[in-house]
């Protein structure tokens, strides 16, 4: 692995605080906030995950700063909240806000990994690249399970990401210039950088079983379990599914064509389920509930 290059300390304004990175947070008139939204969403989320650690720093990064293993919950209710806020969901300055606390907490994020290269979380390639999975996991979820984007919907959605891309300090150099320009970056990503390390086997290992209950859960533990087996079993074999076949091989996951037609099957089932949902249905509640706060604004 090459050497990082981390970023400059942000830029300073007269009074020498710290002025906030260009771009924009996106608003109710976007298609993030109508992807990203998308309950959907869901079955690409664990695809999504592995995408990010599979990264050499960000596997690294996790592995010895996060506390997902001890805290699970937490780390997800966390990180939802997080996603909610600099999405925009709940306004602009929030958003802003969100961004910047994202971009800090990374800047003390770094140490030496298990073979022994330095990390840091920073580092312009690993910190474009979680934000490049948010955008592939759009595209993705929609031309899978959803309504494939059309060219003009597809190069709106990207100028959007590369907005929030500046907004959380991503800078212009490094971003691709066109939604065929970030695919070529995207699959050169998958195919020369990304590794089977100790956090995807991890994660790996996790997905073959139910989250534990969560806190003040009333029931016995086996009551969960026994509730939540079937959709652990059904997140993992979507996560699975749509990843890009050469990381299934990479990562040692087993994926029969037996595998692939059931699949299909469903992902079909969801297509046909997705168009006779009301509209108002297919988001999360917290995206719902933005969306519907919007319409009702002056101008909405």
């Amino acid at each position: 692995m090459t050497s990082l290059d981390t970023p400059a300390s942000p830029a300073r304004d007269e009074h020498g605080a710290a002025s906030r990175p260009a771009g924009a947070i996106p608003g109710p008139s976007s298609l993030t906030w109508r992807y990203a939204g998308d309950w959907r969403g869901a079955f690409t989320g664990r695809s999504t995950l592995l995408l990010q650690v599979a990264h050499p720093v960000v596997g690294a990064g996790v592995a010895d700063h996060s506390e997902f293993v001890e805290d699970r919950w937490g780390r997800l209710l966390r990180t939802l909240e997080s996603a909610n806020n600099f999405l925009g969901y709940r306004g602009d300055e929030r958003g802003r806000d969100e961004a910047a606390r994202l971009r800090e907490i990374h800047r003390d994020i770094k140490g030496v990994d298990a073979q022994g290269r330095r990390y840091h979380a920073l580092n312009p390639e690993a910190y474009l690249w979680v934000h490049a999975t948010l955008l592939h996991g759009m595209l993705h979820t929609q031309r899978v399970f959803g309504r494939p984007l059309e060219p003009a919907e597809e190069e709106a959605l990207f100028q959007e990401w590369r907005d929030l891309a500046l907004a959380l300090g991503i800078t212009e150099r490094h971003l691709p210039d066109s939604p065929a320009a970030f695919r070529d970056y995207f699959d050169a990503m998958v195919e020369d950088r990304l590794e089977d390390n100790e956090t995807v086997q991890l994660l790996i290992r996790l997905d073959r079983r139910p989250l534990p209950p969560p806190p003040k859960w009333p029931l016995p533990r086996a009551a969960w379990t026994g509730l939540m087996f079937p959709p652990t079993r059904l997140m993992r074999r979507t996560g699975v599914a749509t990843l890009p076949p050469v990381l299934r091989e990479r990562f040692g996951l087993r994926w029969t064509p037996a595998d692939q037609r059931r699949f299909e099957m469903f992902a079909r089932g969801v297509r046909l389920a997705g168009a006779a949902t009301p509209e108002r249905l297919l988001y999360s509640p917290v995206a719902a509930r933005a969306l519907r706060s919007a319409r009702r604004a002056p101008g909405g």
